[in-house]
């Protein structure tokens, strides 16, 4: 699979990076009932289709994700780039709290490098810039902890470019995660210019926009999702905005098919076409998702398919 650098880190990322939201189960933003052993499957599935980094988080199911991640990595004999978040922590009810106090930084960390069994991580991420005035408190703190050797790189996500410039004052971040797909395209106005300006590496999430852009839902499989789906509760998926949605993907469909691809796959080739993204954080919570998915990683769409693109989603 192609690779890019990222940022003005010495990081060549694979341009898929294997996204474990879904196999942390069940929590206040989760995605419903997940197997264990389907989410150990899946990171062996990626690895074999030749992704190199898998990104995580402590919140996706409240330390699962980090700890199910760790398990694959016991079995794996060549390891992949790590890259987890810290900012956001969880009460009894598996309900996130915010928070960027220096001190829980660095214990979010230890905790972190607990759960995925590791020594170091190779890109850790504030999750969000919640709240605003505790951004350079935590950013220090994960300063701190690469001059400690606990991290390699510090990045962030969800940050608009008056957070990024407050953050590069105290040390340049080497990415920044934001959404971006089809249906999510804020990111071209303002934080897309700033990090090319600024070397900055973009690892955008929801490429396939929560599974929108893959084809598969209708109104009848929305009602199929687990009630404590996060989905339910998502704009994108009620009342007039997903009836637009379902129609910009049925203008999708003749391109992927002339093209021998799936709206999947064509999904993550869009976001990949710009050259600003470094790469695209895929979710998956069975082998077969990922192997399907991981074939984008190599197809480049030519100008004629963007520019059809383009016409759909004007």
């Amino acid at each position: 699979m192609r690779t890019r650098r990222l940022g003005h880190t010495d990081l060549e990322l694979t341009v898929i990076g294997l996204g474990t939201w879904a196999i942390g189960g069940p929590w206040q933003f989760g995605w419903g009932p997940q197997d264990d052993a389907d989410s150990i499957r899946t990171i062996f599935a990626a690895m074999d289709a030749g992704i190199n980094w898998i990104d995580t988080a402590p919140i996706y199911g409240c330390g699962h994700s980090e700890y199910i991640a760790g398990q694959a990595l016991r079995e794996l004999s060549e390891k992949p780039l790590l890259a987890t978040k810290c900012g956001l922590a969880w009460n009894d009810q598996k309900q996130k709290v915010n928070c960027l106090d220096g001190p829980a930084i660095i214990a979010e960390c230890e905790d972190s490098l607990r759960r995925l069994g590791v020594e170091v991580i190779d890109l850790y991420q504030m999750h969000w810039p919640v709240p605003d005035a505790k951004v350079e408190e935590a950013w220090e703190a994960m300063a701190t902890l690469v001059g400690q050797g606990k991290v390699r790189h510090i990045g962030v996500c969800n940050f608009s470019v008056e957070q990024l410039q407050r953050v590069s004052a105290i040390c340049p971040p080497a990415s920044l995660q934001p959404p971006y797909s089809m249906l999510a395209r804020g990111i071209e106005t303002a934080q897309q210019p700033y990090c090319e300006e600024n070397n900055v590496g973009i690892v955008a999430y929801s490429p396939m926009q929560k599974g929108l852009l893959t084809g598969k839902f209708t109104k009848e499989h929305v009602q199929t999702l687990a009630a404590d789906d996060h989905r339910l509760r998502d704009r994108n998926f009620m009342g007039g905005k997903f009836e637009q949605n379902l129609e910009i993907v049925e203008a999708l469909k003749p391109i992927a098919a002339r093209n021998g691809k799936t709206l999947a796959q064509l999904a993550i080739a869009w976001t990949l076409r710009n050259e600003a993204v470094t790469a695209a954080i895929v979710g998956a919570r069975r082998p077969g998702q990922i192997e399907e998915t991981a074939a984008a990683g190599d197809w480049v769409l030519n100008d004629d398919d963007i520019t059809e693109i383009e016409t759909v989603l004007k």
